[in-house]
């Protein structure tokens, strides 16, 4: 089949080249000449694991292709993907400028029928106005489907070619069967294609991701309230998640959930609500909480330091919002670094993927070690923000003989609580 996607961020470029490796020709279009220029030279603009072996593949077999021309794109597929960002706005709500700019385009360049498909995550009622948008200048038959993505970062390229299930909102039988005949390689397991209207499915992954955003941070309320009592939220998640009903995923405590899907989706989710007179009250405690919790280390450290971190050198491991990406929206070590710079702190950082953006937003604020270990050198105290694996079995001797003093502030509770006390640590983590 032909297929094009307009945008090549995260989601565009994951869904172009897994499309192509099924056998589809697929253009992928981006405004962007410099990054249309590199990918055309089979450069990945983004991390993500396997995506490269995929991507050159496919660039080689001609089965992938760039261009800056939406024209060309519109041209080229039978089905368009829309991949377009929708960033939070100032009121929380999703920005649909770039969406619906695209789609008054779409309407005086198609010359042919075409699906039309919300790749991106938008609010309820987004494909009416992107069907109007586009019927406004259009002179042939169209139809619009929404298809929300649900591609965790660090796994999209397993969660694409081999997903749990695929939502297709659409009215049209047409439609309908070009989207299930695109998607048939991906379910041949027997995992659903799950047909419904469109507003339900601009639903579905709001629903989805605020619903797991609520698991994420009720686990890290209980985990804050075992610090109270003297419980261990280890063995509580241990006692919830093997309950069919709850599930062991989505249980583990830490410094709060970042990225591009969870704070933008659950924020625009309850404007959603506020915009149709409705009080999310779970949502509203869901973002306090939050945001609260990215910090939560913050008291622990000023009080070992007894409220003095004027030139102490703090190593930090963990940029990324989240192992396997270099992606740092959002991410929860921002708001620690940030806390610690203005308390006077010195920071080192280290992360596998990440410095580079971390180094174009805060610039020479803080310095970058070149390994794991070199962000301890004469640290006084190191603060985990990130539970990457090459994290998870440390040297503990060449830590303590780099640190000053041997103390962790571990915000992802990577290690033994015991176990890392007998290695001769000052250890503190998050509900236990």
């Amino acid at each position: 089949m032909k297929v094009s996607v307009i945008g090549t961020g995260y989601v565009g470029l994951v869904t172009g080249t897994c499309l192509a490796e099924t056998g589809n020709e697929v253009i992928c279009v981006d405004i962007d000449e410099n990054k249309v220029k590199k990918m055309q030279n089979g450069e990945v603009p983004i991390y993500e694991p396997h995506l490269d072996v995929i991507f050159e593949r496919n660039i080689q077999a001609k089965r992938l292709s760039f261009t800056t021309s939406l024209e060309e794109g519109l041209e080229h597929g039978d089905i368009i993907f829309l991949a377009l960002p929708t960033p939070e706005d100032e009121d929380g709500s999703a920005d649909l400028k770039y969406i619906l700019g695209v789609a008054n385009d779409i309407g005086s360049l198609i010359k042919d029928y075409r699906v039309i498909v919300d790749k991106s995550t938008v609010p309820v009622g987004t494909s009416d106005k992107v069907r109007a948008a586009i019927a406004k200048n259009a002179k042939c038959d169209f139809d619009v489907v929404s298809n929300p993505e649900f591609l965790r970062e660090g796994f999209a390229v397993d969660d694409f070619l081999k997903p749990e299930r695929i939502v297709v909102g659409s009215s049209s039988d047409k439609a309908t069967e070009l989207m299930q005949k695109l998607y048939s390689p991906f379910v041949r397991s027997g995992n659903p294609v799950i047909i419904m209207d469109e507003k339900s499915a601009e639903l579905t992954k709001y629903a989805a991701n605020s619903f797991l955003a609520t698991k994420i941070t009720f686990m890290n309320e209980i985990a804050n309230f075992c610090e109270k009592v003297g419980a261990d939220v280890d063995k509580v998640r241990i006692g919830m998640g093997t309950d069919s009903r709850i599930g062991k995923r989505f249980l583990f405590p830490g410094i709060g959930y970042g990225g591009s899907c969870f704070p933008k989706d659950v924020k625009a989710l309850h404007k959603s609500g506020k915009d149709s007179n409705y009080d999310f009250q779970i949502l509203e405690s869901v973002i306090e909480v939050n945001q609260k919790q990215k910090t939560a280390l913050i008291p622990k450290i000023k009080k070992y330091f007894k409220n003095d971190l004027k030139g102490k050198n703090i190593g930090v491991w963990g940029l990324a919002f989240k192992p396997e990406t270099d992606d740092i929206r959002e991410a929860p070590s921002l708001y620690i670094i940030e806390e610690l710079l203005a308390l006077g702190a010195n920071i080192t950082a280290f992360d596998p993927e990440a410095m580079d953006n971390v180094q174009r937003k805060l610039g020479d604020r803080i310095s970058f070690a070149k390994g794991m270990y070199g962000a301890l050198e004469n640290a006084d105290a190191l603060v985990i923000c990130t539970e990457w694996g090459v994290f998870r079995n440390p040297n503990f001797k060449v830590m303590k003989e780099l640190l000053k003093d041997n103390v962790i502030f571990d915000g992802r509770n990577l290690y033994d609580t015991q176990e890392i006390k007998m290695e001769g640590f000052h250890y503190e983590s998050i509900g236990r």
